[in-house]
């Protein structure tokens, strides 16, 4: 039973335990008073559940205040701070929204927003989405000016803590080299194709897979087998290569 009067840590513990057992509505109420009281923690989890519409109503523009009262509350923190990882969650979210806007809302689409958040969020938290999403920016030219060479390094950084698309999009980066002026490397590229298209979820499967197929169509046979070898051995093989 949730009891208002209940400390902050006491309610957390309570919404997070309510809402393993699938009881979403005692989690919501628990999770509310917790975040009323400031503990990062419900905030965050009320965030992506407004996000997600997962156990309320899905409201892309309450998940972004809430997210912002995050980072406004914890705005000093850095990478070693106990709450570091829900803000920098919440400033990679903010990123998001800034990205796409929030129709019906006053969050419009700021490309340049969204890339500082990003930036924010991978310089100081080392956070690996934010790394990828601004990598992927920087070879785009979203938000500013395109550079290519900064964005594969933001890519190696996610990719090595295990980003998917991050992976993806470097391996096809490194692929040829031309975009960020190296020496073209087709059999690491393709493997790391290989490897990111077996691992991606049904979303990134979208654009990955095609990347890897291009990628796969254009290597010669040697090096192709040297690839796919590589990929297997690390328990990467797609159906048909």
């Amino acid at each position: 039973m949730v009891t208002p009067e209940a400390g902050p840590m006491e309610l957390f513990s309570l919404g997070f335990r309510a809402y393993k057992r699938g009881e979403k509505a005692e989690a919501l109420e628990a999770l509310r008073y917790a975040a009323d009281k400031g503990h990062p923690g419900a905030r965050w989890k009320l965030g992506r559940m407004y996000a997600e519409g997962d156990g309320v109503a899905k409201n892309d523009y309450e998940a972004f205040k809430i997210f912002g009262q995050i980072i406004n509350t914890e705005q000093d923190d850095t990478s070693n701070s106990p709450n570091a990882a829900y803000v920098a969650s919440s400033v990679t979210a903010l990123g998001d929204y800034m990205r796409t806007g929030i129709p019906g809302s006053p969050v419009t689409v700021d490309l340049s927003q969204a890339r500082q958040l990003y930036f924010h969020a991978a310089s100081i938290f080392g956070d690996p989405r934010a790394q990828f999403e601004l990598g992927r920016m920087l070879l785009n030219g979203e938000g500013g000016r395109a550079n290519a060479r900064q964005a594969a390094r933001w890519l190696k950084l996610a990719a090595e803590k295990g980003n998917v698309g991050a992976e993806a999009l470097l391996g096809y980066l490194l692929f040829d080299g031309e975009k960020i002026g190296l020496r073209p490397e087709p059999v690491r590229g393709l493997a790391m194709l290989t490897i990111a298209a077996k691992k991606a979820g049904n979303l990134d499967q979208t654009w990955i897979r095609p990347l890897q197929e291009e990628a796969f169509s254009l290597t010669n046979e040697a090096d192709r087998r040297t690839a796919l070898a590589y990929a297997e051995s690390k328990g990467a093989v797609l159906a048909g290569n």
